[in-house]
C-alpha cells in the first residue's frame, strides 16, 4: 500500500481550517494509504484515527534537531511521497528541503497563505521570508495543491509555475444534522458565526451591522476557538455598541453539538477578510442553511446555486444582506436550504474528495516530475 507523510505545523483544535482538513481527509485517506503525520506538540491537538502522528517540539531554537529528528523519521518511514501543508513557518522549508535530499518527492497546499490578504499582513515579514525561503520552497515543490481556481490563481500570479491540482475540501455528511423548518419572521431569528475567532474573520464587521439593525429579535451565536484577548475585545466592542444581550460567545464546538447550532441556525454569516475555501460554508450548505460571505472567499456557487449571498465586504452591504435573507418567506428560505444540501452532495462529499485526492497521490508516485499538467475538475 502507498504510505504517504503529512508535515502540518499544529493540529491543535484552535488553529482552524487546515487541520480540521487533515483530520476529515486522513480519515477516509486512509482506506487507500497508510498515512504519517509530522506535527507540532500541543496541548489541545484533534485526534487522527487510524493514523501514526509524530509529535515534535518544532521551536526554531532545535533547528539542527530538528533536522536529525525529520531525517530519521523519513529514513524509518520510507514513505511513497510527501504532503507538506502550509508556508511561512521555516520548518515547513526544513521538512521540504529533508525530502528533497532523501529524494522524496513533494506535494504542497499553501492553504490559502498566499492570498492578497495574507501577504498584506506583516508585509516585511513575508517579503523577507519570501527573499530568505519561502519562494525556493515553493518552486522547488515537485506538485501544487489548490483548493479552488481563485487560489491557484493567484498562485499563478505570483509566477509560480509548477504542475497543479484544484481539488476542494469536503465534509463527512454523515455527521450532518439538517435543519428541519425555517421560522416566521415575527419571532426569534438565529444568525450563526462559526470559525476560527481570528481578526482575518470580520467579526467586527458582522458586530456594527447588527448595532445598525438594531432588531431585538436578532440572536446571533459566535462560535470557535481564538486568543482570549482577542474574544474579550469583540465582547466589549459589543458591549460598546450596546448589543451584548444579542451575543453569545460560546467557544469551541465539536460533533454533535456543532451540527446542532447549524440545525438552529436560520443563517450563517462568514464576513471574512480572506479565505482560500472556508469548509464550515460547506457545513451550513449540508446542514441546509442559506450563507452570507464575502469576495475575499472562492464562493461565487451560492449565487449560481441560489443557496446564499456572495457580497463586498463592508458594514453596510452586510446590513442590506442580511435585511434580505431574513425577509425571505419560509418557502424560499427553505429552498435555499435545499439548492445548498443538493450542491454539497454533487460536490463537497468529503468520500469524493480523498478518492481525488488519491488518484493525485497516484499520479505524483507514478508520473515523472514536469509531465503532468494540473486540472481544475
Amino acid at each position: 500500500m502507498m504510505k504517504v507523510i503529512h508535515f502540518i505545523g499544529s493540529i491543535d483544535k484552535n488553529t482552524g481550517g487546515t487541520a480540521t482538513y487533515i483530520k476529515l481527509l486522513s480519515a477516509e485517506l486512509i482506506r487507500y494509504a497508510d498515512l504519517v503525520v509530522v506535527t507540532s506538540r500541543t496541548s489541545n491537538p484533534l485526534e487522527l484515527k487510524g493514523v501514526k502522528v509524530y509529535e515534535l517540539d518544532l521551536g526554531l531554537s532545535r533547528w539542527w534537531s530538528l533536522k536529525k529528528d525529520f531525517e530519521k523519521i523519513l529514513i524509518s518511514e520510507e514513505p511513497d511521497m510527501a504532503h507538506i501543508n502550509g508556508i511561512w513557518d521555516p520548518q515547513n522549508w526544513l521538512f521540504q528541503k529533508v525530502c528533497i535530499n532523501q529524494r522524496i518527492k513533494v506535494l504542497l497546499s499553501p492553504h490559502g497563505m498566499l492570498e492578497p490578504y495574507i501577504l498584506k499582513r506583516n508585509y516585511l515579514k513575508k517579503r523577507l521570508a519570501l527573499s530568505l525561503y519561502q519562494k525556493k520552497a515553493i518552486q522547488s515543490a515537485d506538485y501544487l495543491h489548490a483548493t479552488a481556481s481563485a487560489e491557484l490563481s493567484q498562485i499563478r500570479k505570483l509566477g509560480f509555475s509548477c504542475p497543479a491540482m484544484i481539488i476542494p475540501n469536503g465534509i463527512d455528511a454523515s455527521e450532518v444534522i439538517q435543519k428541519s423548518d425555517f421560522r416566521t419572521q415575527e419571532i426569534e431569528k438565529n444568525i450563526l458565526f462559526l470559525s476560527r475567532i481570528h481578526p482575518k474573520k470580520g467579526i467586527e464587521i458582522l458586530i456594527e451591522a447588527i448595532n445598525f439593525l438594531n432588531d431585538p429579535n436578532l440572536k446571533i451565536t459566535i462560535a470557535g476557538e481564538g486568543e482570549a484577548t482577542y474574544i474579550n475585545k469583540l465582547k466589549n466592542l459589543c458591549i460598546e455598541k450596546e448589543v451584548d444581550h444579542l451575543f453569545n460567545f460560546v467557544g469551541g464546538v465539536y460533533g454533535e453539538e456543532k451540527w446542532k447550532l447549524y440545525a438552529q441556525a436560520d443563517l450563517f454569516v462568514l464576513p471574512t477578510y480572506s479565505e482560500n475555501f472556508g469548509i464550515v460554508i460547506i457545513e451550513a450548505l449540508a446542514a441546509g442553511v442559506p450563507v452570507i460571505t464575502t469576495q475575499g472567499t472562492p464562493w461565487e456557487e451560492l449565487v449560481v446555486n441560489k443557496c446564499g449571498w456572495w457580497i463586498d465586504l463592508s458594514a453596510p452591504k452586510l446590513v442590506e444582506t442580511i435585511r434580505e435573507a431574513l425577509a425571505l418567506s419560509q418557502k424560499d428560505r427553505a429552498q435555499f436550504g435545499e439548492n445548498g444540501i443538493r450542491l454539497v452532495q454533487r460536490k463537497y462529499r468529503i468520500q469524493a474528495v480523498a478518492q481525488r485526492t488519491f488518484e493525485f497521490y497516484k499520479n505524483i508516485v507514478s508520473t515523472e516530475v514536469g509531465s503532468f499538467r494540473y486540472t481544475n475538475n
